[in-house]
């Protein structure tokens, strides 16, 4: 059971602490709820760039990063499609200076030409390192826009055009900023060796004079039921032939979460899973297979892919892939297999929590979808889940008109 104390500013900041005495350290996350579904479909990629941004110094302070490791802190960020999380470490005892550091970006950045084409040109780079010139990079500028044709699900988080980064004014970003990054919009978690009153009588003293703001009202269209088989397939210069399949599925607040989950792992979590055991040791046709869920806030999606191995035709890898849905979707799974699978989920949830860190991202999360006390039931709720949840879940996941499938293969 996790402890967990939380307030609510006068600004709309919810404040969430969890006192962790093992560790003489503590941690500052504080999540905004913004990604890239929250941007104009014409300039997109700015939730991932504005994590770049927001290092880039604020209003009263030049520099984040020295004064943090003057006092042995450390930080980081990421974005995702729904939200942009940004978090430090530093011993306990410094606490202040985390708060200082973060409640002055919260503020006001240091809006300035020149920091914006250093960060541009950051994030310009990343999306040619990581999505045009790296193999295989280009799949999520692909498989998006083929599974989402109205959700802004439709383009990843570094965005669906190089240009929108390129063309990106200090007028458009100044207005992302104080429409998304409030206080109202946000939850600040921290974990570890810390005193809960002190933490909130900080947080009211450097969060509370942030002035409460008007968020932009963005009416996100839901993606409409899928209705037919979707295909694309595309060839590159890479080593392998890959299959990629999505299926949409719900929310990660939805009640059959649970069950599409351990549905992923009982087909590819770990070397005895089902994919794993079938298509890679047995019938020797892929070097690798995964499943897994995006577990996004709004509906998302159940990806499996595949590594094909030389010799293998995209046809044959494809027609196994679906037996072992199939199988799925069939005939409910023994009980041993899905205890095995329970248990390995129970036991990474439970050694997540031995990291203060991991507890303050995953407070700041939970907070943000419901309330911060429903991270003590989770495991509890994926015990509950039966076998004919798992075959539910498979029936109405694995459908034809469901399916959008990527073929990509290797030029050489």
């Amino acid at each position: 059971m996790i402890n967990i104390e939380k307030r609510t500013l006068s600004n709309g900041l919810r404040v969430v602490v969890h006192v962790d005495k093992s560790t003489p350290l503590a941690a500052v996350n504080v999540l905004y709820n913004v990604g890239s579904k929250n941007e104009n479909p014409n300039k997109t990629g700015f939730a991932h760039l504005f994590e770049h941004l927001m290092f880039g110094g604020s209003k009263n302070i030049p520099s984040y990063d020295a004064p943090l490791q003057m006092v042995g802190g450390d930080n980081n960020a990421w974005t995702s499609c729904d939200i942009t999380n940004y978090y430090l470490t530093l011993p306990a005892t410094n606490l202040e200076t985390g708060f200082w550091l973060e409640s002055d970006r919260m503020l006001e950045l240091d809006f300035s030409e020149q920091s914006l084409e250093v960060q541009r040109k950051v994030v310009i780079e990343e999306f040619k390192q990581r999505y045009l010139n790296q193999p295989y990079g280009d799949i999520p500028l692909l498989l998006s826009p083929l599974a989402y044709k109205v959700h802004p699900y439709m383009w990843p988080t570094i965005g669906k055009d190089i240009a929108h980064i390129e063309n990106a004014t200090l007028d458009d970003v100044k207005s992302f900023f104080y429409s998304h990054y409030a206080p109202n919009n946000a939850v600040l978690s921290v974990s570890g060796n810390v005193d809960p009153a002190k933490v909130f009588q900080l947080a009211e003293k450097w969060f509370g004079p942030i002035p409460h703001r008007q968020l932009e009202e963005h009416q996100i269209q839901a993606e409409p039921k899928q209705t037919e088989k979707r295909q694309l397939e595309v060839e590159r210069n890479v080593p392998a032939d890959m299959i990629h399949k999505v299926f949409h599925i719900g929310a990660r607040m939805d009640d059959d979460f649970y069950a599409v989950d351990l549905l992923s792992d009982i087909l590819s979590n770990g070397p005895s899973a089902r994919m794993n055991q079938s298509l890679v040791k047995e019938q020797q046709l892929f070097s690798e297979v995964n499943a897994y869920i995006s577990g996004d806030h709004h509906p998302g999606l159940f990806t499996v892919t595949g590594r094909i191995l030389p010799g293998v035709g995209m046809e044959k890898a494809e027609k196994a892939i679906q037996v072992e849905l199939d199988r799925m979707t069939s005939k409910v799974v023994n009980d041993y297999e899905l205890q095995k699978v329970k248990n390995k989920i129970e036991s990474s949830l439970v050694f997540s929590e031995i990291s203060f860190l991991n507890k303050a991202m995953n407070l700041a999360s939970f907070e943000l979808l419901g309330k911060a006390e429903n991270i003590n039931s989770e495991v509890d709720k994926y015990q509950a889940v039966s076998a004919q949840d798992i075959l539910n879940s498979a029936q109405k996941t694995f459908t034809a008109n469901n399916s959008s499938t990527l073929y990509y293969r290797s030029s050489k």
